[in-house]
C-alpha cells in the first residue's frame, strides 16, 4: 500500500489554520463565571449606615466586586431602576442615585460592603457581583404604600409603574450586560440568592395589611425567582425588629404579625432561611439600625450562602 504524505508547505498551512481556529474558538468560549446576589426591600436594606463609621477593611473600593444599583424612586416616575455597573465602594446607602450612565454615591451604606467582604473570605476563588434595588419606606401591599411606593405587581395608579417594575428594569439591564467587569471577556451571570429585608411598612398601617403579608411575600418571592429563571433560587429574609422608640413602645403596631409571616414563609419554602440577629441591633433613630447593625447584618446574610 502506498502511504501518502502531505508536503511540508501544505502541512504548515494546515497547522497554522488549526492554531488560528483553536485560538478563535478558545476566545469565543472563554467566559467569566460570576455569581449574582440580589439585594431588595426597604430602608434597612437600602442602608442608613454612615460611611464615616466604616472600619478600615470596609472603607475601600472592592475592585473585584461589581454592583448594579437601580435608581430608587417613588411610584410613577420614569427614572426608577436606572443604573450602571461599577466597582463596589461605600456610598450605596440612602441618598444614592443614578441616571443610567453615572452613579452618584452618598455618605451612607447598607449591607453590601460587609456581605461582599465575608463572601470573598469564604469563597476566595469565586467571582461575585451585587444587583441592588431598594426603596425607603416601601410596602408590598399598595394599601400601605402612602408616598413611599408599593411592590404590588397589580398596582396601577397613574402610569402603572411602581417598585416591582423598577426591580424588573434593574435586573433586566444588569443581567443583559455581556461584560459587567469590563475585562473584555463575556460573563456568565449565575443568580445565587435573593436577599430581602422588608416588612416594616406592611406592619404599621392596618391589621388587614399585616395579615396579607404572608401571601403578598410568597407571591413576590415567586415572581422574583421567576425573574431570575430559577424556581429553587435561595431566598434569605431579614427578620424585622422594633426599636420601641414610640409613645406606646411599638413603632410597628402589627410587627408581630409580619414576623410570624416571615417565619412561616421560611418554614414553608424550600431553599429559604431567615436572619434573626436584627433583634439585638441598636438604632440610630426610630426606624433604622445604626452603622454596626448594617455591618453585622451583611456578615449574617453572607454566612447563610453556599456556593
Amino acid at each position: 500500500m502506498t502511504r501518502k504524505f502531505l508536503s511540508r508547505t501544505t502541512f504548515c498551512i494546515i497547522c497554522c489554520f488549526c492554531t488560528f481556529y483553536t485560538e478563535i474558538s478558545m476566545a469565543q468560549v472563554q467566559k467569566d463565571t460570576i455569581y449574582i446576589f440580589y439585594l431588595g426591600g426597604q430602608s434597612n436594606m437600602e442602608g442608613f449606615g454612615k460611611n464615616i463609621d466604616l472600619p478600615e477593611n470596609l472603607e475601600k473600593t472592592f475592585v473585584n466586586v461589581r454592583i448594579f444599583h437601580g435608581n430608587a424612586q417613588i411610584d410613577d416616575k420614569p427614572d426608577g431602576g436606572l443604573g450602571t455597573w461599577d466597582d463596589l465602594k461605600p456610598g450605596h446607602g440612602t441618598g444614592f442615585s443614578s441616571d443610567g450612565n453615572k452613579n452618584n454615591l452618598s455618605g451612607r451604606f447598607g449591607i453590601e460592603l460587609s456581605f461582599a467582604q465575608k463572601i470573598l473570605e469564604m469563597y476566595p476563588k469565586k467571582k461575585i457581583a451585587i444587583v441592588k434595588y431598594t426603596r425607603n419606606g416601601s410596602s408590598i401591599d399598595s394599601v400601605g404604600t402612602k408616598k413611599f411606593g408599593s411592590w404590588d405587581p397589580d398596582y396601577k395608579a397613574k402610569t402603572g409603574k411602581n417598585q416591582y417594575d423598577y426591580f424588573l428594569k434593574t435586573v433586566a439591564k444588569a443581567l443583559n450586560t455581556k461584560d459587567i467587569n469590563d475585562d473584555g471577556i463575556d460573563d456568565v451571570l449565575i443568580p445565587a440568592a435573593i436577599l430581602w429585608m422588608q416588612g416594616e411598612s406592611d406592619g404599621d398601617k392596618t391589621e388587614q395589611v399585616a395579615l396579607n403579608y404572608y401571601s403578598n411575600l410568597k407571591r413576590m418571592m415567586d415572581l422574583m425567582r421567576a425573574t431570575f429563571r430559577d424556581n429553587d433560587l435561595p431566598i434569605l429574609l431579614g427578620k424585622i425588629s422594633d426599636s420601641g422608640q414610640d409613645a406606646d413602645g411599638k413603632v410597628w403596631n402589627y410587627g408581630e404579625i409580619i414576623q410570624y409571616a416571615q417565619e412561616k414563609f421560611v418554614r414553608n419554602t424550600l431553599y429559604s432561611d431567615i436572619i434573626r440577629t436584627t433583634a439585638k441591633y441598636q438604632y440610630s433613630d426610630q426606624w433604622h439600625y445604626n452603622s454596626d447593625g448594617y455591618i453585622d447584618l451583611g456578615y449574617e446574610f453572607a454566612k447563610k450562602i453556599k456556593l
